[in-house]
């Protein structure tokens, strides 16, 4: 199975963290944010990665170069203007050789457990559903949650870990180089019941802002 870790937003409620460092390398515990996910994949076996960027990507290339000091073989899709989530996954779509892929935010912190990722990928196929999302309860800067599962939650919807499995036939129909949002199409595929997903009980983080990270640095290093 091959992943995608999104890094291409330039982070603009992080200002000043991101006006010389890209989102995806500032550091929690001592660790930039993207590291976190390289070596949670690599942990699971997930060792094939593509990374798109935009704002100040070429720092991200220079600190992960080609992956193999986390055991992994990192890819880079560059953006000129980031395309939003959809259009980077539709210009790197390619790289999955028509398979299912997992996609991470890179501005997330979770402490799942990526193996899951490789189930999913088979059951969306044996299901014939274009999408497996990773769903947590709803944080305090987001009370209303993103999606209704009924299976997970009957009354109430729940958030997004910006953590999902998909097939590539729900971006094979956008342009290349357009930028294109994800949540539209996820409301789509909802509407039609073509989404699974799971509830994680453990810590996630949306890395949204300075307070945010800091919150998260002093629960990692406590």
């Amino acid at each position: 199975m091959r992943a995608m870790i999104l890094a291409a937003g330039r982070g603009e409620r992080m200002r000043p963290l991101t006006d010389h460092t890209p989102k995806p390398l500032l550091e929690v515990a001592g660790k930039p944010l993207i590291v976190w996910h390289i070596n949670r994949l690599v942990k699971a076996g997930i060792t094939e990665i593509i990374i798109n960027h935009a704002w100040l990507g070429e720092q991200i290339e220079q600190t992960l170069k080609n992956g193999k000091q986390f055991g992994a073989n990192i890819s880079y899709s560059s953006e000129s203007k980031a395309l939003e989530t959809a259009g980077g996954i539709a210009k790197a779509l390619p790289f999955f050789n028509n398979l299912p892929f997992l996609v991470v935010n890179a501005d997330v912190w979770c402490d799942w457990n990526a193996e899951i990722a490789i189930h999913f990928a088979d059951k969306i196929t044996s299901e014939n559903k274009l999408a497996w999302l990773l769903m947590t309860k709803n944080p305090a800067h987001n009370p209303d949650g993103d999606f209704l599962f009924p299976t997970l939650n009957a009354s109430n919807k729940l958030t997004f870990t910006g953590i999902g499995v998909y097939s590539p036939v729900m971006f094979d129909k956008i342009p290349k180089n357009q930028a294109v949002p994800l949540a539209p199409l996820l409301r789509n595929a909802s509407k039609k019941d073509l989404l699974i997903a799971s509830l994680h009980e453990g810590t996630w983080f949306d890395i949204g802002t300075p307070e945010r990270l800091q919150q998260l640095n002093q629960s990692l290093v406590a």
